[in-house]
């Protein structure tokens, strides 16, 4: 038992994010590695007395006697429910509860069935008082969870206010003025603290302690998650210019973007494919691509193949592991291929969902029709090792046709046309107007008839 309760989530997500990084940012990574997780520390080694007398004191106590009245309620059922579990300090009681592999927003699910009967009436303000326990746990430095769990889905919302008043006042405030001081939106401000006390969570220690490492760390992690390019990660700019880092570290985010050309194998590894076998055949493929194409391509190819394709068979059929597909299989597959889900808000605030096309639904199921014919090529000259992947492929080239979509792009490249065609005149006019003419204001009348306002003339 001794050897699984040193088993530390933070090394085990280390060494995921590192095998999924390119060349580029392997030798970053090499020359300013990220710290590496303690199997302990004095605060997690407290006893449960300890703990809690402190918790429950400045600067962690609430202000007001109902909530606190709540929050020793919460963290006195959170400290009895993880005392259940194994451990000597309460960072190994966290891993052995399974907490830290529920993500942020579940962990507490399990202690559900064990509070209801001293809670009947729990529901959401139980899980929020918990919730709210558990990140008074991390800001005390008592447990330091994972990345994946700080992460999933998202940071908590109240990390930033209680590692600033628990943690490092000073730094946060510091830091705080100089975000608040860049053009940057009031989101991406907020992000960007909330990406600080991620790594203070992870890691321990302030804003002082955090190194270029830990930066890249929590990058590659985010870039794993989100397909948006920008990260938030502008924290790092202003940290380097309060000193934290050394003159060596890179002084701009620019270092973070240069990953490299990621292998076949990371880039099907991105898309967590349970089934081996099929994983194996698919980088197989790709490497065999390799050579004949560009790595965006190359990177396209293994979305629709690794993505959209497979992954997305194994989300709607647990246990999948045949490309043999049934044609209720495929057929299914191929209408969620081809049609997307977009969350949107209406006129009363409220968040509907609305199917859509997906604009490139048409060349990913190219991609997967060309996947099985290479396969059944390859089978007749290297039958020892493409052989048994041979199937009949799902897609018909009828599925293909082009001639609807065409129409489709044809109708909205018109209505683009259609309404930019209004103000060309204007743009015309403004173009070769005389550099002694006064700046034309273009109104919206301007752009509905197309006739630019009157001009004055002025001599200097």
């Amino acid at each position: 038992m001794g050897a699984t309760l040193t088993v530390d989530p933070n090394a085990q997500t280390t060494a995921a994010l590192e095998a999924r990084i390119g060349p580029d940012m392997r030798q970053l990574w090499r020359q300013f590695p990220p710290r590496p997780a303690v199997p302990s520390w004095p605060t997690t080694d407290q006893d449960r007395e300890g703990l809690l007398a402190r918790l429950l004191d400045a600067p962690f106590a609430g202000a007001d006697a109902a909530g606190g009245s709540r929050r020793r309620t919460g963290l006195v059922r959170l400290l009895d429910w993880l005392s259940c579990h194994p451990g000597r300090t309460w960072q190994q009681r966290w891993v052995a509860s399974g907490a830290d592999d529920s993500g942020n927003a579940d962990w507490w699910r399990p202690m559900q069935a064990r509070l209801r009967p001293l809670n009947p009436q729990g529901g959401v303000s139980l899980a929020s008082n918990l919730r709210v326990c558990a990140v008074l746990l991390v800001c005390a430095d008592a447990i330091r969870p994972s990345l994946g769990w700080m992460l999933t889905p998202r940071a908590p919302q109240n990390l930033v206010a209680l590692m600033a008043a628990t943690r490092d006042p000073a730094g946060f405030a510091e830091l705080t003025a100089r975000c608040e001081a860049t053009s940057a939106g009031r989101t991406m401000k907020t992000v960007a603290l909330r990406r600080a006390a991620t790594i203070l969570a992870v890691k321990g220690g302030t804003l002082g302690d955090i190194t270029v490492g830990d930066c890249l760390e929590l990058s590659v992690a985010v870039d794993g998650r989100s397909a948006r390019r920008n990260r938030a990660l502008g924290f790092y700019q202003l940290l380097h210019s309060m000193g934290v880092f050394g003159p060596e570290a890179p002084a701009t985010i620019r270092a973070f973007g240069t990953q490299g050309q990621l292998s076949p194998a990371q880039l099907i590894d991105r898309y967590g494919i349970v089934c081996r076998p099929v994983r194996d055949v698919l980088v197989a493929y790709l490497q065999e691509r390799q050579p004949a194409v560009d790595h965006t391509t190359l990177h396209n190819l293994a979305l629709s193949l690794g993505g959209l394709f497979w992954r997305d068979l194994e989300r709607h059929h647990p246990g999948i592991d045949s490309l043999r597909l049934q044609p209720a299989v495929a057929a299914a597959w191929k209408q969620r291929l081809l049609t997307k889900t977009r969350r949107v808000a209406g006129p009363n605030g409220e968040i509907s969902e609305v199917r859509e096309p997906r604009a490139a639904g048409l060349h990913s199921m190219g991609a997967v029709r060309a996947f099985y014919l290479d396969i059944a090529q390859w089978a007749m000259e290297d039958p020892s090792r493409w052989a048994p992947w041979a199937a009949p492929c799902p897609i018909r080239p009828e599925d293909l046709a082009h001639q609807k979509t065409l129409r489709a792009r044809k109708s909205r490249t018109d209505q683009r046309t259609r309404e930019r065609l209004p103000p060309a005149p204007v743009f015309a006019f403004a173009t070769h107007r005389p550099s002694n003419c006064a700046p034309i204001p273009i109104s919206a009348a301007t752009c509905a008839t197309g006739r630019p306002v009157s001009v004055t003339n002025r001599t200097d």
